[in-house]
């Protein structure tokens, strides 16, 4: 018997964009017509891709275009891509709160929908009514919903308002309850949109706890989020969707990193576009930046350990006596993981001249594979920032040593960067 929970075939979903978002009674009439002769709908053959940040020339859109997959009984699927990729479409088709333009959904047990703050739940009921309004949404009798009725109140942390209107609490007191009632009443399948990020962090830990957990008794979870962290903790597979489609479809660190995929903001030759955004006084500024291994030749992957140097070149306004570096260096999650300052080891502060000037960093690369990326400031000693640019360079680390072989057998998921230490052991 096959454990696949979720088929989903050729599924598209189109939108006519504009104040009447379902057509006109002109479009309506023609698609009729078209119906009762046995045709296809004409407008199945029009419609633009979903690239919100371009004007197009068509009225409709697909907001998801030929989208295949599968999930697996026990699976947590991450649905991962920018805003307006479709993936909260994608949640409200699979839980009918919409339905599909062309293709076909099955699946099998009962889902639970956490798609919005507030979703399900009647503004005028009660905490406590909402509860079984919910349960009885998902299939549940009132007696099921009653024998759960403690643990879902416990875990929201919201028992003092239960005989308020839900109309009453704020979105982090809403989104507690939906989810404990979603979380509880033992859902086969439940699909998840960003609507914990709007829970305090104690919140959001213990619905990723239980989350896990649920997923452990063989309960199969959609997750969609924006953080990469939460993404990477809690699923065993990721989709990217892009425009519309399908971009990548595998494991986790794979998708993040096609997800995270961004345009290098220098041009190849290591000149910094003066377009890009930048802080400071600008009394001094950044014009090139590259990444060597110390040979000069410039690269953009580097092998574990290997030498790692960035080369700046910047042109100053005036003469600064008292000037300091920092380099920041970011993983593809966002978290800085290590800071570098020009004075960190007691050096004398820089000296810079009106003009040109360029500077050379040796860092000692313990970073473990993966993809990072640089942010660079240049500051007066008494901490004012003169010139500062977020994600100037991006680059890779490899899982082969500088000497050939692979450092490590297991795979790289414990933290970022290698930390020396010397061991002893007394029998």
């Amino acid at each position: 018997m096959s454990n696949t929970v979720i088929k989903v075939e050729n599924l598209s979903k189109q939108y006519r964009l504009g104040q009447v978002g379902t057509g006109t009674l002109s479009h309506d009439l023609n698609r009729w017509w078209h119906r009762i002769r046995g045709k296809e709908d004409p407008y199945l053959r029009i419609g633009e891709t979903n690239d919100r940040a371009s004007r197009g020339e068509s009225e409709y859109v697909w907001a998801l275009k030929d989208i295949n997959f599968e999930v697996q009984q026990g699976e947590v699927l991450g649905i991962i891509g920018k805003n307006g990729a479709g993936k909260s479409t994608l949640l409200k088709i699979l839980s009918k709160v919409t339905g599909p333009t062309t293709g076909a959904i099955k699946a099998k047990g009962h889902i639970a929908s956490l798609l919005e703050v507030g979703t399900g739940f009647h503004p005028e009921l009660t905490g406590m009514e909402n509860i079984y309004l919910n349960g009885a949404i998902l299939g549940m009798t009132k007696a099921e919903v009653k024998s759960k009725l403690d643990e879902i109140v416990d875990f929201a942390g919201v028992a003092r308002y239960l005989d308020t209107p839900v109309k009453r609490y704020s979105s982090g007191m809403m989104v507690r309850l939906a989810f404990s009632v979603a979380a509880h009443l033992d859902p086969e399948i439940m699909l998840i949109d960003e609507v914990l990020a709007v829970g305090d962090a104690e919140f959001q830990k213990k619905c990723l706890s239980k989350m896990d957990s649920v997923a452990s008794q063989g309960r199969t979870i959609l997750f969609v989020s924006h953080v990469m962290s939460s993404v990477q903790t809690l699923c065993t597979r990721c989709i990217v969707l892009k425009d519309g489609s399908v971009a990548f479809n595998g494991d986790v660190d794979s998708a993040i990193e096609t997800y995270l995929e961004r345009e290098n903001k220098h041009q190849h030759d290591g000149r910094i576009s003066p377009e890009m955004e930048r802080g400071g006084t600008g009394e001094a500024r950044f014009i090139s930046a590259l990444l060597t291994n110390g040979s000069g030749k410039t690269k953009e992957e580097f092998l574990f350990r290997e030498k790692l140097c960035i080369n700046l070149e910047m042109e100053s306004s005036k003469q600064i006596k008292d000037a300091l570096f920092d380099i920041k260096i970011v993983n593809a999650y966002g978290a800085i993981v290590a800071y570098i300052t020009s004075t960190m080891n007691g050096e004398d502060l820089f000296r810079l001249k009106e003009g040109k000037n360029t500077i050379t960093a040796e860092l000692k690369n313990n970073l473990l594979p993966g993809n990072y990326s640089l942010t660079i400031g240049l500051h007066y000693s008494n901490g004012l920032t003169i010139d500062l640019i977020d994600d100037v360079l991006e680059f890779a680390v490899l899982k082969i040593a500088a000497d050939g072989h692979h450092p490590y057998t297991h795979h790289w998921i414990h933290g970022n960067i290698t930390a020396e230490a010397h061991w002893e052991h007394a029998s």
